[in-house]
């Protein structure tokens, strides 16, 4: 028996838990929230379908019930308005994070973290540092949607199913993101050799255009209906699938470095090694030198909002 916890129950916790129902995730979700009727009335809602998919218990709970969780997912905190960027919210959401990590402390065990609030990078490094826990077993779900973004928006422009176009987004989940282009391959060919063969004409500024929409999507979907939850929900159960499953999928988390190109003590996203045990290992990716300057000013910006020493 598999069993997921979330921690908050709004529009991201409440749609990963729909997600992850109709994908056979996990038989048991307990949903956690301060508000005890928002998590009391999703989980009802829930297993009222619980006939047309895999059986699933849904239910509300209080925190000591992750315990037996195999992976606790949290994404309790403020939410981004229109206008504001993720790192705005970073001094609300560290406190509630500190507090949920205080809340569940005692009834972890063996569960992997999967953090959600943002900003997610630094969110990821405070539950770390609050739990305790081997670095390995918190997680934040860094760049996995920003790498599907891309990914969709390579497809489109060159008429290519998106699971066919492999592509990463690096860095921080933020303004401050790198589309790795270097490492761009459709079907496995480059994407340099690639564009040489289309018969389509990219403008000369179509990668920076891609780049900027990548880069702003949630802003966008934030001004049109007020949050982003059905791609992130998706990305979640990707992620909680290659865990529970073992998988040893690679997927841009975002982990904690040990001497990535000098940076280390840090949370933002690479490409790694997924499995029941959390974070695997970090792929050891060669970046070019613009690439690299990038990287480097994504975690110079990201170290500047932790707290000193």
């Amino acid at each position: 028996m598999s069993k997921i916890a979330i921690i908050g129950a709004g529009f991201v916790g409440s749609t990963t838990a729909y997600a992850c129902m109709l994908g056979g995730t996990a038989q048991e979700i307990v949903l956690i929230d301060k508000i005890k009727e928002k998590s009391r009335g999703e989980a009802m809602d829930l297993s009222h379908g619980a006939s047309f998919v895999r059986p699933v218990y849904i239910h509300a709970g209080e925190y000591e019930d992750c315990h037996g969780a195999d992976i606790i997912v949290i994404t309790a905190g403020a939410s981004q308005a229109p206008g504001q960027s993720r790192l705005d919210l970073v001094h609300t959401n560290r406190r509630i994070m500190e507090e949920v990590a205080a809340a569940i402390s005692p009834y972890i065990g063996e569960a992997i973290l999967l953090i959600v609030t943002n900003p997610v990078d630094i969110m990821a490094y405070t539950a770390w540092q609050a739990t305790g826990l081997p670095a390995a077993r918190v997680i934040g779900s860094g760049t996995v949607l920003d790498t599907s973004r891309f990914r969709h928006l390579l497809g489109e422009r060159c008429g290519i199913d998106p699971r066919n176009v492999h592509a990463y987004v690096i860095g921080e989940h933020g303004d401050s993101e790198i589309p790795l282009w270097s490492r761009t391959n459709i079907g496995g060919v480059p994407l340099a050799e690639f564009c040489q063969k289309c018969r389509r004409v990219c403008p000369a500024e179509n990668r920076e255009e891609i780049g900027r929409m990548v880069r702003d999507a949630a802003y966008t979907i934030i001004e049109g209906k007020g949050a982003t939850y059905y791609a992130i929900a998706l990305a979640l159960r990707r992620i909680m699938e290659s865990i529970l499953r073992d998988e040893y999928s690679v997927l841009t988390v975002s982990a904690l470095l040990e001497d990535f190109y000098g940076i280390s003590d840090l949370y933002l996203s690479l490409p790694c090694v997924l499995g029941r045990s959390g974070v695997k290992k970090i792929i050891p990716i060669t970046l070019t030198d613009e690439e690299k300057e990038q990287f480097i000013c994504s975690a110079t910006k990201i170290k500047s909002y932790l707290p000193a020493g």
